[in-house]
């Protein structure tokens, strides 16, 4: 049975078998050759099918070890994305399936899932023997101080292992699941001096070699994306990083050592840079200092960039530089926001960059020779703390002689940064370069110990799982030589990929009447996925009367619950949101004061927002949900949204926007017969719902919906209104905007739903 990937929980049944024969039973499809792929981690099946027409997707799925408390490796593929990269071929009824994530050295069990156009399903499970994986690090073979143990709490069960191992004979990047086996495994030869550099972005690896970037498919495939030469860059280093809207490399130039960030989309354009050596010697002449005394041209390496990331809660993009501090700039005009980092360095002698210096909290330590920044569900600044001194600028501040994960809520309106967690608290472990801490679920870490020096004989890397209690899931030691084996490792969720053509709904939203009590305006919307999600939340209503419409709400109050009925987050007027200036940042925010804007991340699940007027006040207001992080392994699902239907301009309107990809076959219902069981009084009896395109043209409309042309398949979806007064209507989108209309038939009125459901 498929699922609809856009849902509101409980209005699912699943239908176990069809009156009549499924396009599962009519079709044969057969393994017909299975091919070892460039690693012994990637095969190929060759499958033969009777007919690909009534193909939906195909979904492999990986058999764990015996003793596995690991989620499974798999991958969907839809049949539009098999046939636009070539592996599906419909002349022929021939499929090359690629499959990754096996065992190395063993027989794996490998269960395909055929999913048809009708929602019928069915299986077939092959076994594949991989060869032997040639591990020059040892990374195959860790030294287990504990084992993965049988909790199933920790959010993640798969994490990209950055380093340098193999050079110019392929290995890093590295996939290991948290039972600590390897899963894939780089098959690009890169010949560049640091080889560290690598993201997964885009459900795909990327890595740089010299100054060129190359895209990895899991399936093997090699693609250059571009060469950055001609700006001056000699080779990127340490690592890249997810940007504002792309990905963040560093580069060395021919002017200038590891100070310039190069943010670029996934054809490899750039979208925005900072040159650090530009942006700091002009603040420092601003300041009255001689930028020559600090700013040194290569091959000096006076910054050491080596991690960067962007807060979005106020517009920022966060740089570390390992010889100085962490900065924060302005995403759009590069002003320096704040500093923090150890005042005993050279930085702070220069009174131009001692001002932007953050004081410290209680208990607060700064970081020193930092790496990993990044930004937690909480809005605070995590990082690896390494704790090693600088190495070129003078004086070179404290070597501490021990390392650890550090996270900082930052108080920007009193220029606080307070230290609230670390891991360890005591001096037990000195990785003095390189590393990295993340965070995926909220308090779920991913902490590599890269290089930790003075515990034994030789030097050894540490990769450690925190859960959100704080218990060690796993606790794994490899052999290393300097950063090789462990440079910087992230989490990451193989247990479910997806690769689709299908479009995305970007943003959504819903007009409607809100009144008191039942009769609030009541948005409820899902983040599908694993990735957490950035999210702007709107509630409009004085600007609505540049649109014509009358009797607006005066002054919208906006409150966002999580499933469990808890506030996250709430906001009246929008300038008071301390993320004020990001939403301004983003172009989202309101005309009006007196309207309301959220801005958060969160994590996938369930949310509702609910708008009312500010004393009880009443009007017509607007609900709006946009998606600010499409490039992640999460969807922003549907708003459906509740409110009460009256006539003219009091109808309920849902607006959406399909993504520019292929076209998306949608489902919008108009519900109100059947809130009466959910103890809502008032009910609107007889709903309608019509469909119009961005030119206002009706594309589709319905009242009843088993008088819809696609009422079979919207009942075989489990989506069939249990009222027969109730309007649904199935149709196939392009990419572009829509708007959904609700009304009551015979100008009847009452509270109603709004829904619209993409199906995979």
């Amino acid at each position: 049975m498929k699922t609809p990937s856009l849902f509101i929980v409980g209005l699912f049944f699943a239908f176990s078998q069809l009156a009549h024969a499924t396009q599962a039973d009519d079709t044969i499809i057969t393994v017909v050759a299975k091919t070892p792929g460039v690693t012994p981690f990637i095969s190929q099946f060759t499958l033969q099918a009777a007919d690909t027409s009534t193909l939906d997707s195909v979904r492999f799925t990986i058999a764990a070890k015996p003793g596995s408390v690991t989620r499974l490796f798999s991958q969907v593929y839809s049949a539009s994305y098999l046939a636009s990269h070539g592996y599906l071929q419909a002349a022929t009824g021939l499929i090359f399936l690629p499959v990754y994530g096996l065992y190395s050295n063993y027989t794996n069990s490998v269960t395909l899932t055929y999913t048809f156009l009708d929602g019928s399903s069915k299986q077939d499970t092959e076994s594949f023997v991989t060869g032997a994986f040639s591990d020059p690090c040892g990374i195959s073979n860790p030294t287990v101080l504990q084992p993965r143990n049988t909790s199933k709490a920790l959010s993640y069960d798969y994490m990209l292992v950055r380093g340098a191992c193999g050079g110019a004979s392929g290995v890093s990047p590295l996939i290991l699941d948290t039972d600590g086996e390897v899963r894939w495994s780089s098959p690009f030869p890169r010949q560049g001096v640091l080889t560290a550099s690598s993201a997964f972005f885009d459900h795909a690896v990327w890595v740089t070699d010299g100054g060129i970037l190359y895209r990895i498919d899991l399936d093997g495939t090699i693609t250059q994306i571009k060469d950055y030469s001609s700006l001056g860059v000699v080779h990127f280093h340490h690592q890249m990083d997810p940007g504002r809207t792309g990905i963040v490399l560093e580069a060395d130039t021919t002017d200038y050592e590891e100070s310039l960030d190069i943010e670029v989309d996934t054809a490899g354009n750039v979208i925005k840079t900072w040159n650090m050596a530009d942006i700091i010697s002009h603040v420092m002449l601003a300041g009255g200092d001689d930028p020559s005394q600090f700013v040194y041209p290569s091959p000096t390496d006076w910054w050491h960039n080596n991690s960067t990331t962007y807060r979005l809660s106020d517009n920022s993009q966060i740089i570390s530089s390992r010889e100085n501090f962490v900065v924060a700039l302005d995403y759009d005009s590069d002003a320096v926001k704040w500093i923090l980092g150890d005042t005993t360095k050279k930085w702070h002698q220069f009174p131009s960059l001692a001002q932007f210096s953050l004081d410290l909290g209680p208990d607060t330590l700064p970081p020193i020779g930092q790496h990993s920044v990044s930004i937690t569900f909480d809005d605070d600044l995590l990082l690896m703390d390494n704790g090693r001194n600088s190495q070129f600028q003078m004086p070179l501040g404290i070597n501490r002689g021990y390392s650890s994960p550090r996270k900082y809520a930052l108080d920007l309106s009193v220029n606080l940064a307070t230290e609230v967690w670390n891991y360890p608290r005591g001096e037990s472990i000195y990785a003095q370069f390189c590393g990295s801490i993340y965070e995926d679920a909220p308090l779920n870490y991913l902490i590599d110990y890269s290089y930790i020096t003075g515990q034994v004989a030789n030097n050894t890397a540490q990769l450690l799982g925190l859960d959100a209690a704080g218990a060690i899931v796993f606790d794994y030691q490899y052999p290393t030589a300097a950063c090789d084996t462990a440079y910087n490792s992230a989490p990451l969720h193989a247990e479910q990929l997806i690769l689709s053509d299908v479009g995305q709904t970007l943003n959504i939203s819903t007009r409607g009447s809100v009144m008191t009590g039942q009769n609030a305006l009541i948005a409820g919307f899902i983040i599908t996925g694993y990735d957490a999600k950035e999210v702007i939340l709107r509630a409009l209503g004085p600007s609505l009367d540049t649109a014509g419409v009358t009797g607006t709400l005066a002054n919208p109050v906006l409150t966002l619950y999580n499933s469990s009925g808890v506030v996250v987050a709430s906001n009246d007027d929008w300038g008071n949101s301390p993320n004020a200036g990001a939403i301004e940042g983003q172009g989202l925010a309101p005309t009006n004061a007196a309207e309301s804007a959220i801005l958060t991340k969160l994590a996938p699940g369930t949310y509702t927002v609910v708008v009312t007027g500010k004393d009880d006040s009443t009007g017509i207001g607007l609900v709006e949900a946009y998606d600010l992080s499409r490039n992640s392994n999460s969807s922003l699902g549907n708003v459906s949204t509740r409110g009460f239907v009256g006539d003219s301009d009091d109808v309920l309107i849902s607006g959406f926007i399909i993504g520019n990809r292929n076209d998306e076959t949608v489902i919008t219902r108009a519900i109100g017969p059947s809130l009466a069981t959910t103890g809502i009084k008032a009910a609107l009896g007889d709903p309608t719902i019509t469909l119009y395109n961005t030119d206002g043209a009706v594309i589709a409309s319905n009242d009843n919906w088993q008088d819809d042309p696609g009422a079979e398949t919207i009942q075989a979806h489990g989506l069939a209104p249990t009222d027969p007064a109730e309007a649904a209507t199935l149709i196939t989108l392009s990419p572009g905007s829509y708007t959904a209309v609700v009304r009551g038939a015979k100008s009847s009125t009452g509270v109603g739903l709004v829904e619209v459901y993409n199906l995979p």
